[in-house]
Formats: structure tokens, sequence, C-alpha cells
């Protein structure tokens, strides 16, 4: 009965997956293209965050493949597996596809990718957490194979700090963390409650549960203790929610600040002429739409019906650049191993080298067709991010716009904490950790 029921399962699961129009080209895979799995949700309650990311993802890969040929001649597979953002399902997924030698896998979700950390080591398959994740995964000596490039949550609550304190000193302030009650909400804790005892303010925390579509007894805590500052740390539908919850109580959206994903156009859409003024990080771009990337999508993919998003509006629009980056991010990372390696189909081992020695640089960036949208990136087996820097955009009630210039965090700061939960992890794990100044 148990094997009938997984048949009948796996028979539904793979007619959603007609009816989406999710990607499968493994079928076409062969000894001479390299796999690289998509683990998407473009189901459940964070689809509408989801999918443009998934898209974004996805029609970078088409696009190397029509324009390019592949990456040096060699082209790329790929699946999509659903995951519904389920830490169990993404398990799943990756555990079915590892067995197609995949080189990378991007998970779109801090609890995966939590659970998978201890698994791409032994299986040497590189996990590329871009903007999201372990933040002390930064440390290469500890984390091989786990590389959170952009920027890491530790980062961006650092980078908000700041922001806010331009404002005027922080001591005797008080900041709430409105926050998704999971491993991505939760990751912020540790640096906001460091920069709390420096800079004098209070945090108050607020747990949000998932999926976050009943917050009134969080705001009902806003509206009586009046933080100066709210800083939301939440996911999919849970930020239009505290939007408009945020209206209800007439907390001003000025004083609200989002991380990078909670800071995107499903965000504020919900809530109409009403988030006017509500901020967020933008890591590194925001919905920039008329780069020479978004015309080789048109070109190439969209003028072609080849596009994978329902329409090529979405093309350029925050979560959409988002996943495209994070696809690059792979693309270059097996591009470095092929310069080392040779031009042929790599491995997940090779493929670690070329995530550990990317060199992004001005020059890379404008030739990639994302001048402006992405900061000069740099890795070692010292820093699997690359670059820790932010910037703040604000929606006016139609689109996003730059309202800060660039910051970067404060390594003085985040060093010993990122070290002492590295060490912990190293410890805990009972491992000795790669001694970086040896590593070429």
């Amino acid at each position: 009965m148990k094997t009938e029921l997984r048949m009948k399962v796996a028979a539904a699961a793979m007619a959603v997956a007609g009816v989406l129009g999710v990607a499968v080209d493994s079928a076409a895979q062969s000894a001479n293209e390299i796999f690289v799995p998509v683990l998407v949700y473009r189901t459940g309650a964070y689809a509408p965050n989801g999918v443009p990311w998934a898209d974004g993802f996805v029609d970078y890969l088409k696009l190397v493949n029509a324009r390019d040929g592949g990456v040096n001649g060699i082209k790329i597979a790929y699946e999509e597996c659903e995951t519904g953002y389920a830490t169990d399902r993404g398990v799943e997924c990756y555990e079915r596809l590892k067995s197609k030698k995949p080189v990378a896998f991007s998970p779109l979700s801090t609890g995966i990718s939590y659970a998978l950390i201890d698994k791409v080591p032994q299986d040497k398959i590189v996990l590329i957490t871009a903007g999201y994740g372990r933040a002390d995964s930064v440390d290469g000596g500890d984390f091989k194979y786990v590389f959170p490039m952009l920027g890491t949550y530790w980062d961006a609550a650092d980078i908000l700090v700041q922001h806010v304190k331009k404002k005027g000193n922080l001591k005797g302030k008080k900041i709430a963390l409105v926050y998704h009650d999971s491993p991505y909400g939760k990751e912020p804790i540790p640096v906001l409650e460091a920069l709390s005892k420096i800079e004098g303010f209070e945090l108050i925390k607020l747990p949000v549960t998932h999926p976050g579509v009943e917050q009134k007894a969080t705001w009902l805590q806003v509206r009586q203790q009046r933080p100066d500052y709210v800083f939301l740390w939440g996911w999919g539908v849970m930020n239009s929610t505290s939007i408009k919850e945020a209206i209800a109580v007439s907390y001003p959206r000025l004083q609200m600040y989002g991380v990078w994903w909670s800071a995107a156009e499903p965000d504020v859409l919900p809530a109409e002429a009403a988030a006017k003024g509500y901020n967020g990080l933008a890591l590194g771009h925001s919905a920039e739409k008329d780069a020479p990337i978004h015309k080789d999508m048109a070109k190439y993919l969209y003028e072609k019906g080849q596009g994978t998003a329902k329409s090529k509006d979405e093309v350029g629009s925050v979560l959409y650049n988002r996943g495209m980056l994070s696809a690059m991010l792979t693309i270059e990372s097996i591009r470095a191993a092929q310069g080392k390696y040779g031009k042929r189909v790599v491995t997940g081992e090779e493929v670690q080298w070329g995530a550990e020695h990317l060199n992004l640089d001005a020059a890379r960036i404008k030739a990639l067709g994302v001048e402006g949208m992405m900061q000069p990136l740099k890795t070692s087996c010292a820093d699997h991010a690359g670059v820790h820097k932010a910037r703040v955009h604000t929606w006016d009630g139609s689109q996003w716009s730059y309202t800060s210039d660039w910051y970067e965090s404060n390594s003085k700061v985040l060093a010993p904490i990122i070290k002492a939960s590295a060490d912990r992890y190293a410890a805990e794990k009972k491992f000795e950790k790669r001694d970086c100044s040896k590593e070429k």
C-alpha cells in the first residue's frame, strides 16, 4: 500500500509539474553536459517570492546555452525540484538529484541550507547560498563547500544598524526585530544583540509563526512599545502582512527597514499606496530592467518564446534579478574551475576550487552585462562571500529607488562573532579546520 501511495504521489507531482511548466532538461543530460539542479518553490505560501527567483535562475541557464553554446562549449543541463520551502522536501530533492552528479545546489532556503551543510562536503557538491544561509559559512576553513556569496545576514544586520545610526545616536533607542520564526529569521539575532550592547539600544525580538499571515498580536506589541525602528526579517506573505499591520497600528513605514528578502515587489504591491516610504536593503541590485543582460534575455529567450516567466515584464524585477545573479555565480564558478582543470565537464570538487577563487572585477561585471547590479566580488578560503556591501532602496508607491550610498559591514565587529561560531561548529562536528594560509 505504501509503495502504491508513493507511486500515486509521484504521478500527481509530475502532473503538477506539467501544469506549472516546471523545467526538466536533465532528460537530455549526457556525458558532455554539466548538471545544475534548481530547487524551487512555485507552490505554497512562499510562491509569490519563489517564482520570480526561479524564473531568473532558469532563464540565465537557458541564456548561457542559447547565446554562448554553454560554458566554454559545454552545455548546462538542469532540472527543477519543487520544495514548497519545506526543509524535508528540500533534502529529498537533494538526495534524488545528487545521483546525476550535480556541481552546485542553490536551495533558496536557509532551513534547507542548514540541513545540507553536513552533506555537501561528503558528496563534494558546492552549496551556493547567495545572500542567505548560515552567516558563519563565510569561513571556508570550516565550511569548505558552502558559499554565501554577495553577503550574509550578519552583514545585513550590521549595515541596517549603520544606516539608522546616521539618523542619530542609538543610545536609549528601541529597535524591534520582527522575524520569521525559522533559522532564516533567527540569523541576525547574535549580531543585533552584540550591536545593542555596543550602541546602547534596546533590542525587542518579535517572532512570527510560519507562514506569517497572523501578526495582529505582534503589531499590538509594536504599538505598545513604539520602537524607533522596525527591522523586518520576513519572507513571502509575511512581508506584505507586516506592512499592512504596520498601517493598521499607525506605525510609520519610513521607520521600517526590511532585509533584502523583505524588499521586493511582492512585498509592497499587496499594500498598494500605503506601502509608500517602506525601506529595504538592496543586495547590490534593485529592480534594474534595462541592463545589457536583460536585453539578451529578450533577444535570445523571450522573442523566441523560450522565456521561463509568464511575461517578459517580470524580467528585471528584484527577485528575478536575484535568481539570475545566483545562477551567474554558479556559471562563473564553473568557468573558473575550467580555467584551472580544462574546458571540459568539471566535477563538484573542481567547482569548489572555482567558487573559492572567483574574481569578478569591474571589467568582468561589465562584460557579463550586469554593471551597476553587482559590486566586485573576490572569494578566498578565508572569505566565501567575496563582498560585504549593500545599500538601501525605498518604495515610492510605484517603484524602488536607491536612497543611500553603499555600506560595507564592519569586519571588526563581525570577525570575532564569525570565528567563535565557526569554531563551535568545528568542535561540535569533530573535524579539523582547514588552514587557509596554506590554500592557494
